[in-house]
């Protein structure tokens, strides 16, 4: 069973201690048969399986994102007034802490008391956990911000109103829809239809949708990273990430996002490993990987936009070119099983994109492309509120830089500096380098081109990359300064104290796991932190320059049966409109969104259109 604690200085296997010599043959033969039935530490054998465990983790990470999620549909409150919304938050937090609690307590518990092979074990499934309830407190936020209308996040108003129109036109017929990944509105055809009538239903469908891929975005983030870290920090990076990034009005194309960088790292390391594999088994899991690529490049394909010029460069480095026929041969019949998979998965995209790509530039320009390109460590929507590219983003006290910005930046070089031998270091560091020349090329080409061509998006991942450098640095240096008191503090020289006895650890194996315990417990204050914020943002508001008018809209329109939600906040709701989705024309200039027309000549060079 691997080492779970914040640093390898325990060892694997933690043999029960002995009460004397005088044992008999019997009695050791007696404990032999208990250890082979229950394993170490009273545990079973098989729940130390780590195929059983990774299992484990990923269906109470579920569980308890869902489960909560569903305890927030018991929360009765308007959400159309403040007050309410605070009441709602209030109880959001004591459910997550009635559920959290007793979990740390378990955690804590066997981290004093406990054998530390149990304490492993309890701390795999509560890291599971808490990456659930991190997510499922945002999607339980929305349950809230919803409740009494069965209406989407956005109404039939922005990119929820495109989705659905998709959506419909997956039903009647009509297939794909330009070059927008496919796979998110045909679910939302396939969901109207099974639970909501069709068409009608397509707005019921996506607001099932937001809320369930909100709520396991946690979960899988922690699932992904987990091919690659240890609980501990594969939380530290699934819990910060999904509840900063995730968006739930279109969860599915961050959730991307999160899942694909350890995705490609993973990929990478077991392209190294190719040789020592027999040519079946490098079929069998370059198949399955270019499933899961292509699979989530229909699910939303941006991303492979930013990472490919980085990842590609990678691999081209970490190709065996000088290791032997053999080596290169595995190593090409892995690739070409990966690449060949998710081409034939995508294809009907990429097929699209070919045919299509010309002629759909992105030229919608808001807060983000107004303010200074640099700028990588914050994200404004296109409903920014009061802020203005004068006031957005807030001057830090170093050359413009935050305190978070410095601390972030020098856990990133701690990751390069130290980590530079470990893969997701490498992939991190490639599409970050990657990312970042694509977003000034797309930006210094905006004003010639007059396309913005989403660069604003880089921010995400760059941001993205940069957290996870500072992780794995900090696990790094853990890790090398474990290893430095060890071999500083014991004497070279002396494997014991002088009589024979083994030494133990310089740092106390049950002091290593009881600051980890620690570490987790601030880690779950933060997710429900973090994620209290993130809900917050949504709650319903009239302003249309605030992020809370996308839950508005949706108490504004007339239900199924022609009646209006029960906490409308206004007489007469909208109709609902049932429509295919068409393209927009290209208007051959930039749209700047979130400027009032006096404001056009000066932001964006041209007189506002009158339409």
């Amino acid at each position: 069973m691997e080492m779970d604690d914040m640093t390898k200085v325990a060892p694997d296997v933690v043999e029960e201690s002995g009460t004397g010599t005088g044992r008999t043959a019997a009695g050791r033969e007696e404990r032999e048969g208990r250890t082979a039935r229950t394993g170490r530490g009273g545990i079973p054998e098989w729940a130390t399986r780590r195929r059983v465990l990774f299992c484990a983790e990923i269906l109470v990470s579920l569980a308890a994102a869902l489960g909560y999620t569903l305890l927030c549909g018991r929360i009765d409150v308007n959400p159309m007034i403040r007050v309410a919304q605070v009441s709602g938050l209030a109880k959001m937090q004591q459910y997550a802490a009635l559920l959290g609690i007793p979990i740390l307590a378990l955690l804590l518990y066997t981290a004093h008391r406990g054998s530390l092979m149990r304490h492993q074990l309890v701390k795999r499934l509560v890291c599971a956990a808490l990456a659930g309830l991190s997510t499922g407190v945002v999607a339980g936020g929305v349950v809230v911000a919803l409740n009494g209308t069965p209406w989407a996040l956005g109404g039939q108003e922005g990119d929820p109103s495109v989705l659905i129109d998709m959506g419909t036109s997956f039903l009647r017929g009509e297939g794909m829809s330009g070059i927008y990944p496919p796979a998110f509105p045909a679910l939302i055809a396939v969901w109207a239809k099974l639970r909501h009538g069709g068409t009608l239903g397509s707005g019921m469908a996506l607001q099932d949708l937001q809320i369930f891929f909100t709520a396991i975005a946690g979960p899988m983030a922690y699932a992904a990273w987990r091919l690659l870290l240890r609980p501990f920090w594969a939380l530290l990076i699934a819990v910060p990430s999904a509840v900063l990034f995730i968006d739930p009005i279109r969860p599915y194309s961050h959730g991307t996002m999160i899942v694909l960088l350890p995705l490609l790292g993973y990929w990478l390391r077991e392209m190294r490993r190719a040789e020592h594999r027999t040519t079946r088994r490098n079929l069998v899991s370059g198949i399955l990987l270019g499933l899961v690529f292509g699979a989530l490049f229909l699910w939303y394909s941006g991303w492979y936009v930013w990472a490919a010029p980085g990842v590609g460069l990678l691999a081209l480095f970490l190709f065996p070119w000088r290791g032997g026929a053999r080596k290169v041969k595995a190593t090409l019949v892995y690739i070409g099983a990966t690449v060949a998979t998710a081409a034939v998965v995508g294809a009907p995209l990429l097929y699209q994109m070919v045919r299509l790509g010309a002629d759909n530039p992105d030229r919608y320009a808001f807060l983000s492309v107004y303010a200074d390109p640099a700028y990588v460590l914050g994200w404004v929507s296109d409903r920014s509120g009061g802020l203005t590219y004068r006031t957005w983003p807030v001057s830090g006290e170093m050359a413009g830089q935050t305190g978070f910005t410095l601390l972030l930046l020098f856990g990133a070089g701690l990751g390069i500096g130290l980590g530079l031998r470990n893969i997701m270091v490498r992939t991190a560091a490639a599409v970050l380098a990657g990312a970042w020349l694509a977003r000034f090329w797309f930006a210094s080409h905006m004003v010639q081109a007059k396309a913005v061509q989403l660069y604003p998006r880089t921010t995400w991942i760059i941001m993205y990359c940069l957290m996870i450098l500072a992780v794995l640095g900090l696990m790094v240096a853990v890790d090398r300064g474990s290893g430095w008191l060890e071999r500083t503090v014991r004497p070279r020289s002396a494997d014991g104290d002088g009589d024979g006895a083994p030494r133990g650890p310089v740092l106390p194996r049950r002091a290593v796991q009881q600051l980890s315990a620690g570490m987790v417990c601030v880690l779950a204050l933060f997710a429900t932190m973090g994620a209290s914020w993130s809900v917050n943002r949504y709650m319903p508001d009239k302003d249309e320059k605030s992020m809370g008018v996308d839950a508005w809209r949706a108490h504004t329109l007339k239900k199924p049966n022609g009646t209006c939600p029960r906490f409308a906040p206004v007489k007469d709701c909208a109709d609902v409109k049932i429509q295919n989705w068409k393209p927009t024309a290209d208007r051959g200039y930039l749209w700047c969104g979130g400027l009032d027309p006096e404001e056009w000549p000066a932001v964006c060079g041209r007189r506002a259109p009158k339409d």
